[in-house]
């Protein structure tokens, strides 16, 4: 199965979605999840429903972006405006863990051993 690339759309278009805005918020990275905190409401923006309508599970915002066919930029913009309105939560990765605070590899050989032993 052949899937289209990503609608870059038309200029005119995505400067309507957008407002004319350029910058997209900065909260909004590839893997942050986005979660919708309510039901699209009547009057509101299409792209602004249809994200609420893909977020009732956490959602990747660069799965909304492809899902939307609109480019990332656009899609963190129009996150921006959902999580300043309140109708959004964004849930970021949590930051690797240093080497330092994970298990002694000594501990680990030991639980190893200890299930093998089961």
């Amino acid at each position: 199965m052949m899937r289209k690339p990503v609608d870059t759309g038309d200029p005119d278009r995505l400067y309507t979605v957008t407002g004319g805005r350029s910058r997209a918020d900065d909260a909004f990275d590839l893997v942050t999840l986005v979660v919708s905190e309510c039901e699209p409401a009547a009057g509101m923006q299409s792209e602004h429903a249809r994200i609420l309508d893909l977020c009732r599970h956490p959602t990747a915002v660069v799965e909304i972006a492809a899902e939307l066919r609109l480019p990332i930029t656009v899609v963190r913009i129009l996150l921006g405006d959902l999580l300043a309105m309140g109708r959004i939560t964004a849930r970021h990765p949590r930051a690797a863990q240093s080497v330092a605070s994970l298990p002694d590899s000594a501990l680990l050989k030991e639980v190893l051993h200890g299930l093998r032993n089961l």
